[in-house]
Formats: structure tokens, sequence, C-alpha cells
């Protein structure tokens, strides 16, 4: 009678033991959770050695770790399955709920000094905006649906908050491929950018020195988001939920009673919707959903819709040049600043200038198309968004 109640008791620890093993992430794992999980610590080797956007990619990093460490379905602890934490957090991106508080925050820490004194400059960010209906062809000719194609396209205006509300509300099937490839096309500014700058300008524009930007007065300031959101939104009223809260986040900004409400816009607001947005796009790239052809496809034409982008607006500014006197000329080095990685692409328009001119200073002039860009792009969204639902 002892042994076999010894038996029994054996055997169901054994059976117990089996049990746990089987639910482990070594008995679940397969070839495209270890690479994922390889690409995700990439990401993170990028953030913290070479400080490639460390705010982003190491979120997402660690996110696309996390979302790939194998378990059994069903076990409620995938960002896809209903009721889990990860789903919950995920809710903000599906919904669109984190990228118009990410243009929030931009709208309360951005200086839009520089395009209101050269109010021309904008004509650099809508250049830009090229890239994402050239990306958009491409991909209908490559046989994405007409949605899907508009989520693609969206790639080459490099911001990620209006990556993710585009294709949220378009293709969101494909939402962790886009997010991934705008906010690593982000990253890559620097890397990028140059090769494309150096191409298509010559030796004597890129030392041509611009005036120093008019001076801008408080009234201009607060004026320009109240015209700015009633131009914009009244032309493409889908991008309400963006421009409306860009515009928003500057008043408080240049409005001079509402700082408070500015500093936590712009500082533990946005780093705590950073985070979350990061992590939960990372984690969203499962293998299992993540690795498919279609989001190599997607890498590739992100990859060429940024390059035509930022050659779009290097373009417009030689064209702009040629009806310009000599003494109010644009250096062409700040047309790569018209896609909207604010405020990478301005310094890397000054990192390039400096180089071949080590007193010429073009930041502040950069910054002017970099922040019409960000309208740029989220005038773009919309325009995609009201044709294509």
């Amino acid at each position: 009678m002892l042994a076999e109640v010894t038996t029994s008791g054996t055997s169901f620890l054994l059976d117990n033991f089996r049990e746990f093993i089987n639910l482990t992430g070594f008995a679940n794992i397969t070839a495209g959770h270890l690479i994922m999980i390889v690409v995700g610590i990439f990401f993170i080797f990028l953030a913290i050695r070479y400080k490639f956007e460390p705010m982003l990619l190491l979120p997402i990093g660690f996110g696309i770790v996390l979302g790939n460490i194998p378990f059994v379905p069903g076990t409620e602890v995938g960002i896809y399955e209903d009721g889990t934490v990860l789903n919950y957090l995920y809710f903000g991106v599906i919904k669109g709920v984190y990228p118009p508080l990410i243009f929030l925050g931009i709208g309360a820490m951005t200086d839009f000094s520089a395009l209101i004194s050269n109010p021309k400059l904008m004509l650099i960010g809508a250049a830009a905006q090229i890239g994402i209906f050239a990306a958009y062809a491409a991909a209908l000719g490559m046989g994405f649906s007409a949605a899907e194609a508009g989520s693609i396209g969206i790639i080459g205006g490099a911001d990620g908050p209006t990556a993710i509300f585009l294709t949220s509300k378009l293709a969101p099937e494909f939402l962790g491929a886009v997010a991934i490839s705008a906010y690593s096309y982000m990253a890559m500014v620097p890397l990028i950018q140059p090769i494309v700058m150096r191409l298509f300008t010559t030796k004597n524009e890129r030392v041509i020195k611009m005036k120093p930007p008019r001076p801008v007065s408080q009234r201009e300031k607060i004026f320009f988001p109240i015209i700015g959101v009633l131009l914009t939104t009244f032309i493409v009223p889908t991008a309400i939920p963006l421009l409306g809260m860009l515009f928003l986040g500057n008043l408080l900004k240049e409005s001079g009673v509402t700082k408070r409400l500015a500093v936590t816009a712009s500082g533990p607001m946005i780093d705590i919707v950073t985070i979350l947005i990061g992590l939960t796009v990372g984690a969203s790239t499962q293998a299992t959903t993540f690795l498919t052809p279609k989001s190599l496809f997607i890498f590739f034409i992100g990859a060429c819709s940024f390059f035509v982008a930022t050659m779009g607006g290097v373009l417009m500014v030689k064209f702009m040049n040629l009806f310009l006197k000599p003494g109010n000329k644009i250096n062409p080095l700040i047309g790569n600043a018209g896609v909207s990685a604010v405020p990478a692409a301005a310094r890397v328009s000054q990192d390039v200038g400096l180089k071949y001119d080590r007193t010429n200073y073009l930041l502040m002039h950069a910054m002017g198309p970099n922040v019409a860009g960000v309208i740029g792009s989220a005038v773009a969204a919309g325009v995609l968004l009201g044709f294509l639902t």
C-alpha cells in the first residue's frame, strides 16, 4: 500500500514537472523568437553605445525582447491576448491615444520662431513630404492595398507618432512593422541623411551663409498656434487629433500663463507616454506575427521613402534659390530638416555644415523646416486618412 502511494506521488510530481517544463520559454522557443530577441538587443546596443535616439530605441529594443519571450497561448501574458496587462497598455497604440499626447508634448517644447521669422521655410517641410507619397505609390505597385500603402508611405515623414496614429486607423495589422521602421529611420538620421545631402549639393552651396533670423515678438508666438490650427485643420479636419494637440502644447508654452501645464506636457507626461509607446510597439513585434515577407518589404520601402524625403527637401531649397537674390539665398544643407525628426534632422544640418565652414551655424535656420516637417507630416497623414477611410 505504501509503495502504491509513493509511486502515485512520484508520478504526480513528474507530471507537474513536465507541465512546468512545457510552460517555460525554453520549450516553446523558435528561430523567429531568437532572431527578434537579437534585434531587440541590437537596438539597445545602438541606444547605449552610439546614443542613436536612446529615448526611443532603448524602450523599443527592450519591448522587442519582452514581446518575443516564448509562452504558451492562453496563459494571458501576450500583448495580443485580451485582458493582459500588455494588451491594456497597447490599447493606447491601437486606438491612437498615445500619438496626440506625444504631439502635445512636442508642441510644448518647440520654439517656432525660426519658421515664423522666415515663413518660406514651410515650403521645404512641404517638399520633404514627397517621400510619403512616393512610398505610397511604390507600395501600391508592389501589391499592397490602398490603406496598407498609406500606412507604409507615412514612414517617409520620419515621424513615429504620426506613423502609429495613421497605421492604427488604416492597417493595424502592420502597426509593429511600420512603427519599428519609422522609429528606426528616425534614429538613423545621422547616418543616412549626410549621404543624400552631399550627393545633391555642390561645395559652393554647402558654404552659403544665411542672414540671422529676425527677432520674433511674443505676440507673434501667441498668434501662430491659433492661426496655424485654424488654417491646417480647416483644410484637413482629419488631422485635428495631431495638429490640435501640437498647437495646444505650443500655446501653453508661449502664452506665458500656463507654465506648469507646459512643463508637465513637455516633461513628465511626454516621458511617460514615450516609455509606454516604445515598450508596447516593441512588444508587438512577436515573431509569429512580425517575421513575414511583407514586413521586409515595409522596411525596404521605408528606407527608400526616407531617402526621397531628404532629397525632396534639399532639391526644394535649390529650386527656391533660383528666385532669391544672392544675399537671401538658403543653404541647401538645411533641406534635409524638412523631415519630421525633431531636432535630430536640424542637428545633422548643423554638423554637416560645420564640416565645410567652421563658422557657419545652421541649427536655428534648420529648425524652421524641421518644425514645418512636423506640421507637414501631420497634414499628409490627415490627407491619407481622409481619402482612404
